[in-house]
């Protein structure tokens, strides 16, 4: 399939850049992926993705949008080593958000919908990387910068300048389309002024995240779970995770928001991580050999680039994924919204091209709010975080702690729960009546349960 134009250029090599290139692949002639980075072929760690010395994972939708787009790609990924985490075994998970466990017995009416693979960031990086040089159509061009996109004076953008970063030289790429995927940092917002246009609005949640994270391998039998998240609650603005990564391998992350900055040195890591982790994080933690000195991180903010509310944007360029909307790490949500993304780029492109960007901004907004609006209530439970906390966002947190209050020991509130973290099903799924009725039963259960606990005696000295 193709015939839209002749050349697609897409800014930036990471995951949304590389999924956002599969999908120009069935319609245009050719595409170049312009990177600033020298690729390799292997899974290596790279300047331009900083946060993949951190723990990642793949949602559950973004599993199955990659393996839509790269047909067997899971199969290949397993083969390789990456971890696969089924949601029918809850004994292979340990989920503590708010301050709750949630219930880890029984199966998942549905174990297959909330499948995650577990993997590097480098290691899947490589493994999509390898599968688009596969299309014939594409191109990958490393090693350059992008200095500056250029219009053909009609309103429209007419292609980019690049420099080959060891020469120098630069480089006019003609182009019927541009996607800038060139990530938070993504300098679209500039290039339109010099073009013209306005800058788009922006909405900010501040949270000044701190990430301290180590490879580590663990010897076998030392935990059974293969995941391990703990959040933050009010009162210890904490948390940390242990992911069973490639080859035997094991990524740990500690953070804290707002100056908990996590420590960097062994023992302190441990003593860390024992004001909130279960006891098999903190066994495998003192058991793990280190495979690389531990990396630290900062994420001060999530943002939001509303292209979707700008009224005069430039026909030939888009932006995808974090170069629109960047989420706070620790929800892992950033690769499976790309992959949405690219859904999205390509039922537009299945209606042409005419009056693209209004099209494809207004309708990736909608996985985009859906996804914000549950991080910003996560991020803005917490007192340290800064951002709007309207009435409808307390009334959302409230509800939340009710869901993950029964979570704990229901295991049908739990699997609705994992679903809609793994963005399987929008945040609705949680207030159907029979849901509901289980968070009310619930809610009763452990109010009886707290009335029968005997007040102390209190014993005069």
């Amino acid at each position: 399939m193709s015939g839209l134009g002749d050349h697609a250029v897409v800014l930036g090599a990471s995951m949304g850049g590389l999924l956002a290139a599969r999908v120009l692949a069935d319609f245009y002639s050719t595409v170049t992926v312009v990177e600033r980075d020298t690729l390799r072929h292997d899974a290596a760690h790279r300047r331009g993705v900083p946060q993949s010395h951190h723990v990642h994972g793949l949602l559950s939708t973004g599993s199955r949008i990659l393996d839509e787009l790269f047909p067997e790609l899971l199969d290949e990924l397993v083969t390789a080593g990456a971890n696969v985490l089924e949601g029918g075994d809850g004994t292979r998970v340990w989920l503590r958000f708010a301050g709750h466990d949630l219930n880890r017995s029984g199966r998942f009416a549905d174990p297959g919908a909330v499948t995650s693979f577990l993997a590097s960031r480098p290691f899947l990086e490589a493994h999509v990387r390898a599968r688009l040089r596969r299309f014939a159509n594409v191109t990958v061009l490393d090693g350059h910068d992008v200095v500056n996109l250029f219009g053909d004076g009609s309103g429209r953008v007419a292609g980019a300048l690049v420099a080959d970063r060891d020469t120098g030289e630069n480089v006019f790429m003609d182009a019927d389309l541009v996607v800038d995927a060139t990530g938070r940092a993504a300098r679209t917002p500039a290039f339109l002024e010099n073009l013209g246009y306005r800058r788009p609005p922006e909405e900010h949640i501040v949270v000044k995240v701190a990430y301290v994270s180590q490879l580590l391998r663990i010897p076998s039998n030392t935990l059974d779970e293969k995941l391990i998240l703990v959040g933050p609650v009010p009162g210890r603005p904490t948390g940390g995770a242990l992911f069973a990564y490639e080859n035997d391998t094991w990524m740990l992350t500690l953070a804290g928001l707002s100056g908990h900055e996590p420590p960097a040195e062994a023992t302190e890591m441990i003593r860390f991580a024992e004001e909130f982790a279960p006891p098999p994080m903190i066994d495998a933690m003192k058991a793990a050999e280190p495979l690389s000195e531990p990396c630290r991180h900062r994420y001060p903010a999530s943002k939001w680039r509303r292209y979707d509310k700008m009224l005069h944007f430039p026909a030939g360029l888009l932006v995808f994924g974090d170069a629109i909307c960047s989420f706070n790490p620790v929800y892992g949500q950033g690769m499976s919204v790309a992959a949405l993304e690219a859904i999205v780029l390509r039922d537009c492109l299945l209606r042409g091209d005419q009056d693209l960007p209004r099209r494809f901004f207004r309708a990736a907004a909608k996985p985009i709010k859906s996804v914000w609006k549950m991080a910003a209530g996560a991020d803005l439970a917490l007192p340290q975080a800064q951002g709007r906390r309207s009435a409808s966002l307390r009334l959302s947190n409230w509800y939340t702690a009710q869901v993950l209050a029964a979570a704990t020991s229901d295991p049908v509130v739990t699997e609705g729960f994992v679903r809609v973290m793994n963005l399987v099903d929008p945040p609705t799924r949680l207030l159907r009546p029979t849901v509901v009725a289980r968070i009310a039963t619930a809610g009763r259960r452990h109010a009886r349960v707290e009335a029968a606990v005997p007040e102390p005696e209190l014993v005069a000295g």
